[in-house]
């Protein structure tokens, strides 16, 4: 269980720490953390029975709908939540693995690597389109 609060902590940070340095309101500061963590806490459930591909698919579907939530209630635009939401989903240790097997001349690793860092990347897109559209259907059958 103190993995998980581990988790819980450093995704609330970063997230929140990310708000910080692109200037997201003072008073969403906290909810960009909140975003971030349940994100993050998704994909780590979601990551005993996926790969890490459907779960990043499922956490930034997640990020997304949270993030039109808060932008409802609290009246700020969406991207606030959902850019700071998705931080911890981003595969930047991945394409760090990638570049370093290209320099190194290990070739199958680095393709392998570099390919799974782009579908993870991909998931994170097809999540948030996924769940604007969803969300734009249930608008257009509320009016």
């Amino acid at each position: 269980m103190t993995m998980m609060a581990t988790h819980a902590l450093t995704s609330f940070l970063a997230s929140a720490g990310f708000g910080i340095l692109f200037y997201a309101p003072r008073s969403s500061i906290i909810h960009c953390g909140f975003v971030g963590m349940a994100g993050w806490l998704t994909y780590m459930v979601c990551s005993f029975r996926f790969d890490a591909i459907v779960s990043t698919l499922i956490a930034s579907f997640v990020v997304t709908a949270i993030s039109h939530a808060f932008s409802k209630i609290y009246r700020t635009p969406i991207i606030v939540y959902s850019i700071s939401g998705v931080i911890p989903l981003v595969p930047g240790g991945l394409a760090y693995e990638a570049m370093r097997f290209f320099v190194l001349k290990e070739y199958p690793e680095a393709l392998g690597t570099a390919a799974q860092a782009f579908l993870i990347s991909g998931a994170i897109a097809v999540g948030l389109v996924c769940s604007e559209v969803i969300h734009q259907l249930f608008q257009r059958k509320a009016r």
